[in-house]
């Protein structure tokens, strides 16, 4: 029992980085903890163990190798399947929803998402949080924290939402406190009773977070992630694991590159701005598509490319678009060097549509040209900024699991 007790205590400053591992699927069994970690196999062994007991991991003990395999069997790795899990939330121009999201990732519960979107924040904020309330009792699963994505820059640490011009919101808004009003208004608790701790985000920040842990931006270094989702233009850069948000969080501002110099006018009191030059709605007008209620802006712009390609008129459209936002990408690899590219939303289906047109231009207009030019890839994550709000929640477990759960 000592033994066993002394490779805990030594081990426990591992609890974190072996969560994470697991939590980013890079340590599938106890034999990759143990080298990843690089800590004996006993040592392994007892955070294995630490984890399950928390209840955030499932430790497998049946062979997992092939019949006739030599040497001994590891023991397999996984997220507790009812674990514990983070509330995420995500509002933008066209709606609202709510979700339970667990380690590794996954969405286990969703809301119903709202198609509309009140210029009221406190009423919106509290819609949703209301939302995820009712999820989390029809689980019965702990809630570790919330976390809310939404369509602006966010200034840290104040948490306020500067610029939500696409949803009406005022300049300023006091969204994270907004944000943990509501929780504490409904009762949300998390593991020791208490209030659970909130987060907020940037949507294409976290976006580009949950995609780097659990999407198309695994390994790299220097992610540089830019969506059009609803409406605008964002981007985020991931440098080894952690979000560039700059001095005060309003780094990478992407949507204000000037691709246009004598385009239409921005919001921003520029012209010509990515933000309204090759945003979904930018696409529609272009098109010669007249927007219509039913679904949203990015709904209506993805259908268009997949059943409508043929077209002369969405074609040409589709080519203006990517011209713009492959001017733009080259100067952000020119400025930022980065070794991969993701594209979502709208910027995602342009890809799909014409990949080979984006990579020419952005080679073309790079300083490094096609013999340097970056991979230029898109989102894989359904629903990546609610994924990645859930991340901003499941920080500190990450960090550290037993101050967290401990209790």
């Amino acid at each position: 029992m000592t033994q066993i007790r002394t490779r805990l205590e030594r081990g426990r400053g591992a609890l974190g980085p072996a969560l994470a591992l697991v939590h980013t699927g890079r340590a599938a069994t106890r034999a990759l903890l143990t080298a990843e970690l690089g800590v004996t196999r006993a040592t392994a062994g007892a955070v294995a163990a630490e984890l399950e007991a928390l209840g955030l991991i499932r430790v497998d003990t049946r062979p997992s190798g092939p019949a006739g395999a030599q040497g001994r069997p590891s023991h397999r790795l996984d997220v507790a399947p009812a674990g514990p899990v983070a509330l995420a939330a995500q509002v933008h121009a066209d709606g609202f929803r709510a979700a339970l999201v667990g380690l590794g990732g996954e969405i286990v519960a969703t809301a119903p998402g709202s198609m509309t979107v009140p210029p009221d924040p406190v009423h919106v904020l509290g819609a949703v949080v209301e939302a995820g309330a009712g999820l989390l009792r029809e689980s019965g699963r702990v809630c570790v924290g919330a976390g809310l994505a939404v369509p602006s820059a966010i200034a840290e640490p104040e948490g306020l939402a500067l610029n939500p011009l696409h949803l009406s919101w005022p300049a300023g808004t006091e969204v994270a406190e907004v944000f943990a009003g509501r929780i504490a208004e409904v009762g949300i608790a998390g593991p020791d009773g208490g209030p659970v701790p909130s987060f907020v985000g940037n949507d294409v920040n976290v976006a580009a977070l949950a995609e780097h842990r659990h999407g198309a931006g695994r390994g790299a270094q220097h992610l540089l992630v830019v969506a059009s989702g609803h409406r605008g233009v964002g981007g985020a850069l991931v440098l080894d694991g952690r979000l560039h948000t700059g001095s005060s969080g309003l780094a990478l501002e992407v949507g204000h590159l000037t691709v246009r110099p004598d385009g239409r006018p921005c919001y921003c009191g520029s012209r010509g701005c990515l933000d309204v030059e090759a945003d979904p709605l930018a696409f529609l007008e272009a098109a010669g598509r007249t927007p219509g209620p039913e679904v949203s802006l990015l709904d209506q712009s993805a259908a268009l490319l997949r059943t409508e390609y043929a077209d002369p008129a969405v074609r040409a459209a589709a080519l203006l678009m990517i011209d713009r936002l492959g001017r733009g990408l080259a100067g952000l690899v020119n400025v930022l060097n980065p070794d991969r590219i993701l594209l979502g939303g709208l910027h995602r289906h342009l890809l799909d549509a014409d990949p080979e047109a984006l990579r020419a231009v952005v080679a073309d207009h790079s300083l490094w040209g096609r013999s340097g030019s970056v991979p230029v890839l898109a989102c894989a994550l359904n629903h990546n900024s609610l994924v990645g709000a859930a991340e901003l929640a499941w920080q500190p477990v990450l960090d550290d699991p037993l101050a967290v759960l401990g209790g």
